[in-house]
């Protein structure tokens, strides 16, 4: 049995942080960073039929072309990412009443919908990336035994590549599901190798008045390859999703609407156009 401490819950018997009870969520779930961006996906439903935020977490599940869809807001980084991925995994595979671990495993489609900036000159704004890996810049994850997961050959040169200071924590590098990605795939969106960033400033090697430790950190990351795969994008989220994901048995994606090209200097001239266009790419495939 798992203790209190460790699982904690609700006097109602819900999950802790995201107030959630199993029947609240669908299999297939939508996350999003924005709290004010669930709605502008649950916005296509046919049909919402429950609603509820605690902190920066809003859920919302509905029924899209007779679909059910859970959206949730998981606010910015990865320390978030593992509060709402062990609390969903609890959700499905964990008996809250008797607190024990359930023989038959429930598997989670899990799709991330968010914004990301471009290192790629040839990948401009207002395109979609696909993040077939994650790349993982924070130390989150190596609270678990990842070893197995990792693509340590991919890890191993990116160190080598960017002269990585190792007293940050080692990079780690996990695959993103491979069934999502045929699902989600088609010729109008860019292959992705996304970096996540474990801040917004410094991490992505923005300097305002505090000096960085590696101040060429972006430009060995946009000259960064291995056997031809080349970082795309970064962010704050996808390593540690796809991390927590494939260690829990769940499916995981990283859809990124790219709303700015580090590589050119520029920005959208409309983002929120470009966050549309990728909400609906993403819930037409997940209805066919």
């Amino acid at each position: 049995m798992i203790a209190s401490s460790e699982l904690i819950l609700n006097p109602d018997g819900s999950v802790y942080h995201l107030n959630l009870k199993p029947e609240h969520i669908a299999t297939d779930i939508i996350f999003v960073g924005d709290q004010n961006r669930v709605e502008k996906i649950t916005k296509h439903f046919s049909r919402i039929e429950f609603s509820l935020q605690k902190r920066e977490f809003k859920t919302q599940t509905g029924i899209y072309k007779g679909k059910r869809i859970t959206v949730i807001s998981t606010g910015i980084g990865p320390d978030n990412i593992d509060i709402v991925m062990n609390e969903l995994d609890a959700l499905v595979n964990i008996d809250l009443e008797t607190r024990t671990i359930k023989e038959k495993l429930t598997s989670l489609n899990i799709i991330r919908i968010g914004t990301s900036g471009s290192l790629q000159a040839e990948i401009p704004c207002d395109s979609i990336v696909l993040s077939q890996y994650g790349l993982g810049l924070d130390n989150m994850l190596r609270s678990y035994c990842i070893d197995e997961i990792s693509e340590t050959d991919m890890e191993d040169a990116f160190i080598k590549q960017t002269n990585w200071d190792l007293r940050k924590g080692r990079p780690y590098v996990i695959q993103g599901s491979e069934i999502l990605a045929k699902r989600l795939d088609s010729d109008s969106i860019y292959k992705g190798f996304t970096g996540t960033a474990g801040g917004f400033y410094g991490p992505q090697g923005r300097v305002l008045r505090m000096p960085i430790q590696d101040p060429e950190l972006n430009s060995k990351m946009d000259q960064f390859e291995y056997k031809g795969i080349k970082m795309t994008n970064l962010e704050m989220e996808t390593g540690a999703i796809y991390g927590l994901g494939k260690l829990l048995g769940h499916q995981c994606l990283s859809m990124n609407a790219i709303i700015a090209n580090r590589a050119t200097g520029t920005f959208s001239e409309d983002p929120y156009k470009a966050v549309d266009a990728l909400i609906e790419y993403t819930l037409n495939k997940l209805a066919e």
